[in-house]
């Protein structure tokens, strides 16, 4: 089975849809995506569609195979055709587009991990530590928000 991502106005994922391996084969039986997307765009009279792998996220395939697309597309997600990724919204302003990983990140890097004890504390519902970006501040917030 093959997947294919519908796209609408400013290259946003509306849907996904699934064809039967035979519908994407060329003549000599090879799968091959134009052949997809013309049957695609027969049955559903829409021009706009692009193939997603299942197994891609974040720049990798998860069973050792070739990504594609950097991510599996979701509904809400973008296709950027500059660099051919499926992507989120971007998050906030400040946040750089890692193309190679296929998502957003912070200025300064990822989101820091929890320590041993707020995990511990979270898992005990003593705490609900959680970590957010702070815009303005451009830094990883770290705060109960139990409190």
């Amino acid at each position: 089975m093959a997947h294919y991502a519908k796209l609408g106005i400013n290259s946003k994922v509306i849907s996904v849809e699934v064809v039967a391996n035979a519908d994407c084969q060329n003549a000599d039986g090879i799968e091959d995506e134009e052949v997809g997307r013309q049957f695609l765009e027969r049955i559903h009279n829409y021009p706009l569609w692009k193939k997603t792998s299942y197994n891609t996220f974040g720049g990798q395939h998860k069973n050792d195979g070739t990504p594609l697309r950097g991510n599996y597309a979701g509904i809400g997600m973008i296709y950027d055709e500059d660099n051919d990724i499926f992507i989120n919204k971007k998050p906030y302003p400040s946040w750089v587009l890692n193309v190679s990983e296929a998502r957003w990140q912070s200025p300064i890097g990822d989101q820091p991990n929890l320590t041993a004890e707020q995990n511990l504390q979270n898992a005990a519902d003593t705490h609900n530590w959680i970590c957010s970006w702070n815009e303005s501040g451009q830094s990883w917030d770290i705060e109960n928000s139990l409190d």
